[in-house]
């Protein structure tokens, strides 16, 4: 039987290989501009090969070294566009797919999971995946009462292999910085670390499906499948019918199609926190899907994967954070400093020049200031490289901010979200549905300091 992790040695000779290989096209492309080749040339031939064998061992290893190709697919749109090209039909393909397990390994855990009478519970089972995700893979079937059903069935040795692949990503963060310049590696693996063993806990996954499908049970816009069954490594849900992800909105869908999602989108994020005081977590495009409308109206916006929530504190977002994000929008420096004093984001000691500290947040005050904001690639990625430029002043405000517990699902997910909205290239109210759905944002609440 064919497991995930393979041999640990195996998966780990593998991702050491990923910055050995671009050392060595580096190596191969130098000969080659010796030899008269055009320099673009030569760097567009080795950003192509890069991001081919990046992507494809991520995919083929899975775990959590897919896990972690997912998670830079959301940040696309930071890249500069010379970077980004190379790398975008590769980012797809991983949000949508990946090498399929053997059958046999998937009816073996049905067993396991459901009983031997479970061929009497799921009475037809399609013989391969449609869809794959880092640690399962997805069936379609049917219940024995006649519901059509997805059946995701998690890898085995998931949990090992999701746990090994990110100790190596990193000790390996330093050297595979380059095949994605411009990210801060580090960070993005030890917050993938920290959620882990949630994300391997597929009861507690169905607990939070269960709560947002009854939220959004009546929506007109919005699908969220309910939980039909789970096991330990098997969850079974309703089928959500759909022909495409919003990867292929990304890729293929009219201005009026990427504003119409981008819409439904933002407004499941932050409505979702208000339902079930919970916070879905892992906006990347594969996990949300075009569901058409049976009478013919707009699409509506499908959600799936409920791994990676936030089970918030207060059961809400911190109204702290709609008022200091309202505070920043009025360009009221020093209150935003001592706010975000307040809340644990700056040390007792740390001093910040508060007008650097507006300007570094500025990604994501900026599309609150006016009623329809225009989220683009290109806006993005001036942003991030403004940030991440060494020359600027704002550069070392990173290095000053600390983000509390609390805060950091919610701040890969904003992030994370508004990498999206750029990809869609979309325009959307985006003020309107935080004055909404925001505690804190539409008017004064408590002082935040």
């Amino acid at each position: 039987m064919t497991e995930l992790p393979r041999k640990a040695a195996a998966r780990t000779a593998r991702l050491a290989a990923l910055p050995l290989g671009y050392a060595g096209r580096n190596a191969i492309g130098l000969g080659k501009r010796l030899g008269g080749k055009p320099a673009e040339a030569v760097m567009n031939e080795i950003q192509q090969r890069t991001a081919e064998q990046l992507f494809r061992t991520l995919g083929d290893l899975k775990g959590g070294a897919m896990k972690f190709g997912q998670a830079l697919s959301v940040l696309e749109a930071a890249l500069p566009e010379e970077l980004a090209a190379p790398y975008r039909e590769q980012l797809v393909k991983l949000q949508d797919s990946a090498p399929p397990m053997p059958t046999q390994v998937v009816r073996d855990v049905l067993a396991r999971e459901l009983g031997p009478d479970w061929k009497d519970q799921l009475v037809w089972l399609d013989g391969g995946p449609t869809a794959a995700a880092s640690i399962g893979q997805v069936h379609k079937g049917r219940w024995h009462d006649g519901r059509e059903v997805a059946v995701k069935v998690q890898y085995p040795g998931a949990g090992d292999a999701l746990r090994s692949d990110l100790r190596q990503l990193a000790r390996l963060a330093r050297t595979i910085g380059p095949l994605v310049p411009g990210v801060d590696i580090k960070p993005l693996v030890a917050e993938l670390q920290a959620r882990a063993t949630e994300e391997l806990d597929y009861a507690l996954e169905a607990e939070a499906q269960r709560t947002f499908a009854a939220a959004f049970r009546d929506d007109p816009e919005i699908v969220v499948p309910d939980v039909v069954a789970v096991g330990e490594t098997v969850l079974v849900t309703e089928w959500l019918e759909s022909p495409a992800s919003l990867a292929s909105v990304i890729t293929e869908g009219s201005q009026a199609e990427r504003d119409h999602f981008a819409d439904l989108f933002v407004r499941f994020l932050f409505a979702g926190p208000a339902r079930t005081g919970m916070l879905h977590a892992d906006p990347h495009p594969g996990n949300f899907r075009v569901v058409p409308d049976p009478d013919g109206g707009p699409a509506r916006m499908g959600v799936l994967d409920f791994g990676a929530v936030a089970r918030l504190p207060e059961g809400a977002l911190p109204v702290a954070m709609g008022s200091l994000i309202r505070i920043a929008g009025i360009e009221d420096d020093e209150a935003l400093l001592e706010g975000l004093r307040s809340e644990g984001f700056v040390k007792d000691r740390v001093r910040i020049d508060p007008a650097q500290l507006l300007d570094y947040l500025s990604p994501f005050v900026e599309p609150t200031q006016v009623e329809r904001f225009r989220f683009s690639r290109a806006w993005m990625q001036q942003q991030f490289q403004r940030i991440n430029d060494p020359r600027s002043p704002t550069y070392t405000i990173a290095m000053k901010l600390n983000l509390p517990p609390s805060y950091l699902l919610i701040h890969r997910t904003w992030l994370g979200g508004i990498g999206v909205l750029s990809q869609l290239e979309a325009e959307a109210p985006f003020r309107q549905i935080l004055t909404e759905s925001l505690p804190g944002f539409a008017e004064p609440g408590p002082d935040p300091s």
